[in-house]
């Protein structure tokens, strides 16, 4: 194999080109293209999370995306969090989640725990 690590842009955006094709007709996995294929992947995906790294989002963020996933509404919300105005307030950013909360969204709506300890932005209100 002629691979090579990726150091910087430029390797990455040859990496890339590489690949490109075996999108269009994946290999099979133990052929040598197949195996090429799996290394760059290996190598492309290495290099975006040191040079790209995706943060966790937001834990209301995370949660109003499962929301939207999931069809929910906040009174969908109201076992894992409290009364409904209790749900307002997080959604709202209004309260901070507690620990109980945090492992009911994270147990019964497959949250990322990490999505969820994570500081909470606030928005300012004019």
């Amino acid at each position: 194999m002629d691979i090579k690590p990726i150091h910087n842009e430029a390797d990455y955006r040859h990496a890339l080109n590489t690949v490109k094709p075996y999108f269009e007709a994946e290999p099979e996995p133990d052929s040598a293209d197949g195996e090429r294929f799996e290394v760059l992947l290996t190598l492309i995906e290495a290099y975006e999370a040191k040079h790209f790294p995706i943060d966790a989002p937001d834990p209301v963020e995370a949660i109003k995306f499962r929301m939207e996933q999931a069809e929910l509404t906040p009174k969908d919300l109201e076992p894992m969090i409290g009364q409904r105005n209790r749900v307002y307030e997080v959604l709202n950013r209004k309260r901070p989640l507690t620990l109980k909360m945090i492992r009911n969204l994270h147990t019964q709506l497959n949250i990322p725990a990490e999505s969820l300890i994570k500081p909470t932005v606030q928005t300012s209100v004019y």
